[in-house]
């Protein structure tokens, strides 16, 4: 599959690459991550005067109305330049959850601020133990009030010490596993009785272990609906952080490449040995495959088709199979060198493994999408 962009679409792709190639090489990105903020506000304005953050949203509440392909985009030129601004928890997760979930209000409240760059947000779902179930809520929310008080701790909250507001999933009523107990709340990441412990992540981002014990917070759409809205927020997540994959497996590829034409081994360069090169069509081949049902998983997003959670899995399965074998062989074929800090290869690798935890691993999409084929 080749997607063919509109005008518009080629536009965002060429001035997304533009002004990552001025602005975030790979030394800034290195800079950025060290920094004590671990990201650059700087940036983040940057890329909400370019109109990034407002790419996706819809006309109505200020966006430009270029919906999951537009995230697709900026997605997958972020994997290749490995951004680690909160675009996806801003935007995609939370922002897609206000679009989808929220009242007028809410919408005119929030959303303006996320595609001013003036807010950032980050969602906090997963539990100890929940295992990617997006039900498995043990957070509890009581009403108080014209406000809830939730108590409960979320587990590995990714952009969270950036943020100035989360999205907590809680339960209202009933048992653990039920679904109709589940509600979101937009709480204010300084309110009182929230804690924080920050962590680095792996791949040079920021996250923390958040702990409620009543703070206040206030419902996000309806009553009991939260996890039907957290499973079309995973279906669009899922779709965005292929994306981002696809374009980390394509750096990759691309830098094996010229390393095996400068790297000489025996008198010659490795590239000229027949079974590297073996190696190599199998990277590309991976890098295709997964290039084509990205596509094909964010057109159906777009297009709202039937069965495209399902769709989600297969590709979040397959692609993630498929960076890591991309990323594994750059590291063998660099050699020691490959996990070096200095070098970019590393920070792919340990991206793509991000990644593949993230919503849930290959192995558990695998099974989810053999347990779909069977109920449909």
């Amino acid at each position: 599959m080749d997607i063919q962009f509109t005008e518009e679409q080629e536009l965002l792709r060429s001035s997304v690459q533009r002004l990552l190639r001025n602005q975030y090489d790979f030394d800034a990105r290195r800079k950025i991550v060290a920094s004590e903020d671990g990201l650059s506000r700087k940036q983040w304005g940057a890329f909400a005067e370019f109109g990034l953050l407002a790419a996706p949203f819809s006309e109505d509440v200020g966006g430009l109305g270029g919906g999951p392909l537009s995230t697709m985009i900026i997605m997958q030129e972020f994997g290749r330049h490995l951004v680690v601004e909160p675009f996806m928890e801003t935007v995609v997760l939370a922002g897609g959850l206000i679009a989808q979930a929220g009242s007028d209000a809410q919408k005119r409240g929030f959303i303006p601020d996320i595609i001013a760059g003036t807010k950032i947000w980050a969602l906090a779902w997963a539990e100890k133990g929940s295992r990617f179930d997006l039900a498995a809520v043990t957070t509890t929310a009581r009403r108080d009030g014209g406000d809830y008080v939730l108590s409960g701790e979320k587990a590995a909250v990714i952009a969270a010490p950036w943020a100035d507001y989360l999205i907590v999933s809680a339960r209202i009523s009933s048992s653990r596993d039920d679904r109709g107990g589940v509600s979101l709340f937009v709480v204010d990441r300084r309110a009182a009785n929230l804690h924080l412990q920050s962590f680095k992540t792996i791949d040079g981002r920021r996250a923390a272990e958040v702990s409620l014990n009543n703070a206040r917070g206030q419902l996000l759409g309806r009553e009991g609906e939260g996890v039907a809205a957290l499973e079309a927020c995973r279906d669009r997540a899922i779709g965005a952080l292929c994306a981002e994959a696809v374009g980390a497996i394509g750096e990759l590829n691309s830098a094996t490449l010229d390393y095996s034409k400068t790297r000489k081994q025996f008198g010659t360069t490795i590239g000229s040995f027949q079974v590297l090169q073996h190696r190599m069509v199998d990277m590309f081949i991976a890098h295709q495959e997964a290039l084509s049902l990205m596509q094909h998983l964010n057109l159906s997003i777009s297009a709202g088709e039937a069965g495209v959670s399902r769709l989600a899995s297969g590709a979040k399965s397959k692609i993630g199979y498929a960076g890591k074998f991309v990323a594994d062989q750059a590291v063998q074929l660099h050699g020691g060198m490959g996990m070096t800090d200095e070098l970019n290869i590393g920070h792919y690798f340990k991206r793509i493994s991000s990644i593949n935890i993230q919503f849930g691993d290959p192995a558990y999409h695998l099974l989810r999408y053999a347990r779909l084929d069977t109920a449909a």
